[in-house]
């Protein structure tokens, strides 16, 4: 007789709703009801909204012209090892800057390999700041709409380049990008906070992100279809520092430069 495998999923989603911000100069969602229980005997929704909102899986036509859309990528490539990168744990915070040392530390601080083919997913603690984060089980919910969006931390070139060499399939991060905010059109949209960044970091933020370098973990990575999902979160604070399964469902989306997904890990 076979034993049956305990199988536990853990959502490592954030909640979708009228309220859930999209990143800068996208719309979030409109939501409507376009029929009623009441009076048709059916309840009936009408969504308007950009991508970009809520927990999503970039594809690489997002930057490249005729690349891959969601629905092009094997289900197959969007299942499989990952490990889970407390970077929190390490001190880094608001505005900072990380890199391939924060991952090879953790590598010699946990003993766990991260291989070739593996997803990276990275936990920087900012889904507590998401206003539709859900999980006050996983620590204190703080929304903070700024705080999220741009002051979390991010890489350099340095870390994509990391990233090519170490042969990482694709890549999950709990904050609004997987790159840094001020190497974002955010550093014009917000030029305030550039000039904190910048006195935080004590050098002109050109110099750490010159022109040719402006979003690469975008421009730079999806052309060899590393990609990621932004706005992970839900119960990722369950799966630190571990070596685990995960799942990323999006809908068959063909052609798609983007799409709302389901994040989970299987434990």
């Amino acid at each position: 007789m076979t034993t049956p495998i305990s199988l536990n999923v853990l959502d490592l989603s954030q909640d979708w709703d009228t309220d859930t911000p999209g990143f800068a100069r996208y719309d979030g969602p409109q939501i409507k009801w376009i029929k009623r229980v009441a009076f048709e005997g059916v309840g009936g929704m009408e969504i308007t909204s950009t991508l970009h909102v809520g927990t999503h899986l970039d594809a690489p036509n997002h930057f490249v012209t005729n690349a891959k859309g969601i629905g092009e990528l094997p289900i197959d490539f969007l299942v499989g090892p990952a490990c889970v990168v407390d970077l929190q744990k390490m001190g880094v915070g608001d505005y900072d800057v990380y890199g391939s040392e924060h991952f090879e530390r953790w590598e010699r601080d946990t003993g766990i390999a991260i291989e070739r083919g593996d997803i990276l997913v990275i936990h920087t603690g900012y889904h507590r700041h998401y206003p539709s984060n859900w999980t006050a089980s996983c620590g204190p919910i703080e929304p903070d709409e700024t705080r999220y969006f741009i002051k979390h931390p991010g890489p350099t070139r340095e870390f994509a380049d990391w990233v090519k060499a170490r042969g990482i399939r694709w890549l999950a991060i709990d904050a609004g990008s997987a790159d840094h905010p001020m190497n974002t059109v955010i550093r014009q949209v917000r030029p305030d906070h550039a000039k904190k960044c910048a006195a935080h970091l004590g050098k002109p933020l050109e110099e750490i992100w010159p022109d040719d370098d402006i979003q690469v973990m975008h421009y730079d990575l999806f052309p060899h279809d590393i990609i990621h999902i932004e706005n992970a979160g839900g119960e990722i604070d369950k799966v630190l520092d571990q070596r685990v399964t995960v799942g990323c469902f999006p809908w068959r989306f063909m052609g798609g430069e983007a799409a709302f997904c389901r994040f989970v890990a299987f434990i």
